[in-house]
Order: structure tokens, then C-alpha cells, then sequence
């Protein structure tokens, strides 16, 4: 889906200021990426550093799309959702358009915000929607700021509307300037020049890209979007690393549907995503309170593949794209 709209007045100064205050913005990178060897732990977990973020984030990230999106009460989610942060998960993902994630969160928050590095999105193009989207959010989770804001489904927006005067990517930085929010950030599915395109303003922080060993042979994110984050520090999680759910958007609100990947191999579809360098975070939703308290355990045990198992998952990865992608790739255009 593309979002309607053009450039408008103003727009090609604003995108011309942007390029040139690029490379200022690559100048403040701190590194090449994540190092993995400097791994601590919380509650038992790995924790990363997230780029130039400089915020240490566990390796398994609570995605909430899944079980606000689905026939879970706020009261119940709050349950599931508070389980899997009081065993130590500390960076949260949510956004304004997951059903009742955002009131669940609320829920269980104040008490906890300031351990938690808590993440939302705007999927719009310009600022008004943008801010009306970040405002309903913030009083939903009931908090004054969050974390990070992405930018949501990059690739399905005119890139020349989202640098213009009214953009969504100037609100967001006016924001940042007053403390509402402390880092701007890209997630989405397809077309990933077009993260490319954006990170290269300098403005962008951190990317949520899908990536997993099968979608790699559709999107491949991990050699166009993440050389382009390594370089500039920019903090990278991996999303859909389960392969997502089958059959696809589709099912999105259907949780017995189930991932992909079949479970005995759950470990190592996670640990492909966490061994990508440059990967902080594996964000993961689940749809009940047995698979969230799995993936807690699953990030515990993470080990790095050895090269035969990645070989053997890379070659199961290639076969499975071929048929979740036919006739055509499942979340949109590639470039």
C-alpha cells in the first residue's frame, strides 16, 4: 500500500538540507555495530547495546501486535505483557494501530517505565497525522515520552513526502527536540531502498527490517539495510524472525494459525536474526502466555548457529520462500 500525496512546496529544500547534514550524522557514529562479545545479562537474558543509541536492550524484544490485535481483553494482555517484563525483557514495541496493545500497556507501565527502553510507531506520511497518532499514544500508555518512534511501513511512502516541511520525519524531530521522544526510527516489510534512502538524511537512530533466513532470499534486508546501519551505528532489530505467521497478513489476527517455522526450530530461527552483525534485538509477539514465557526461555539459551546449521537452515529458508511468496512476495514490491 502506497500513501497518497507529493512533494509540495518547500519540499526539495527540506530534502536537500537533509542529504547535506548526512554526512554530520555518519560523522557520530560510534562504531561498526553491535559487539557481541560484550554481552550482559538481565534476569538471565543477553543484553546488547542498541547503536548510537547507546541503550543496552535485552536480545528478546516484546512485540504486541499479535495479542492486541486478537480477541485478548486489555486486562488479559496487561497479564501476559507484565509476565514477560517482570523475567527481565526490557525493550517493549507497540504502536498506535495495534488494537488494544497500547491500553494494555498502560495498564502495567507506571510502575515500571523507567526500566524499560518502550518503543511506538505512526504509520502516516505527514505531521498532522503523526501527531495525532503520538498523542493518542502517549496517553494511552499513559507516559509524558517514549523511547522510540518509528516511522511505520517506510516502504509503502513516498519518500519525497516524508522529508517535506509537513513530513512526518521533520514533526517527529521537533519532538525529539522537546524530549517527547529521545530516538526516530524506520520499520516495515518491503521495498528496502527506500529505508536506505532515509537513513542516508542522518536522522534515523534505529531500523525494525523483517529479516529471516527465509525472507532474506525475497527482501534481503540483511545486505542492503544493515551494511548501511553498520556503518553509521544506526541499532537495528530484527522482526518476523519466526518467518511470520502462515499464511501471512491474512492471518495476522488468527494465533492458533501459527508461525512458519515449526517449533522444534524456533531456537534457530532466533539465533539466525541474533547473529547477524549489527543486530541488537529480535522482536517477537506472541499470542499467549505459553508461547511468551517460550520466548523468554528460547532467549536464554541463545547460542550462535554453527556453520552447518546455518547452512541446513539457509537451504530449508530458500524452499520455504519459494512457496510464501508465490505468486508474488507476501508483504509487497522488493524495490
Amino acid at each position: 500500500m502506497t500513501t497518497p500525496g507529493n512533494s509540495g512546496p518547500g519540499s526539495v529544500g527540506r530534502r536537500d538540507f537533509f542529504k547535506r547534514t548526512a554526512a554530520a550524522g555518519a560523522a557520530l557514529a560510534l562504531g561498526a555495530g553491535t559487539d557481541h562479545a560484550a554481552e550482559k545479562t538481565v534476569e538471565g537474558l543477553p543484553t546488547r547495546v542498541l547503536g548510537r543509541t547507546k541503550q543496552r536492550v535485552t536480545v528478546l524484544g516484546l512485540g504486541t501486535a499479535p495479542i492486541g490485535e486478537g480477541p485478548v481483553e486489555a486486562q488479559a494482555a496487561a497479564k501476559i505483557f507484565g509476565e514477560v517484563l517482570d523475567r527481565g525483557v526490557n525493550y517493549v514495541d507497540t504502536a498506535y494501530i495495534y488494537g488494544n496493545a497500547e491500553e494494555a500497556l498502560g495498564l502495567i507501565l507506571p510502575k515500571r517505565r523507567d526500566k524499560l527502553f518502550l518503543v511506538t510507531k505512526v504509520w502516516t506520511d505527514n505531521a498532522k497525522r503523526a501527531e495525532e497518532m503520538l498523542t493518542t499514544s502517549l496517553k494511552r500508555l499513559k507516559t509524558d515520552h517514549v523511547d522510540l518512534v518509528h516511522i511505520h511501513h517506510v516502504g509503502g511512502k513516498k519518500i519525497d513526502r516524508v522529508l517535506a516541511d509537513d513530513g512526518v520525519l521533520a514533526y517527529l524531530l521537533k519532538q525529539k527536540e522537546k524530549g517527547v521522544l529521545r530516538f526516530i526510527g524506520l520499520s516495515g516489510h518491503c521495498r528496502p531502498p527506500r529505508f536506505v534512502e532515509v537513513i542516508q538524511t542522518g536522522h534515523v537512530d534505529v531500523v525494525m527490517p523483517v529479516m529471516n533466513y527465509a525472507d532474506v532470499n525475497t527482501y534481503n534486508f540483511e545486505n542492503s539495510v544493515l551494511p548501511e546501519c553498520r556503518k553509521r551505528n544506526v541499532g537495528v532489530v530484527a522482526m518476523k524472525v519466526y518467518v511470520g505467521i502462515t499464511g501471512g497478513f491474512r492471518n495476522h489476527k488468527k494465533g492458533y494459525v501459527g508461525c512458519v517455522t515449526p517449533k522444534e526450530k524456533l531456537p534457530l530461527a532466533m539465533a539466525y536474526a541474533l547473529d547477524l552483525p549489527g543486530v541488537s534485538s529480535a522482536i517477537i509477539g506472541p499470542y499467549t502466555m505459553a508461547q511468551a514465557l517460550e520466548n523468554v526461555e528460547l532467549a536464554k539459551r541463545y547460542k550462535p548457529l554453527t556453520a552447518a546449521q546455518r547452512q541446513a537452515l539457509l537451504a530449508e529458508g530458500k524452499q520455504i520462500a519459494a512457496k510464501i511468496n508465490d505468486p508474488r512476495p507476501r508483504y509487497g514490491p522488493v524495490a
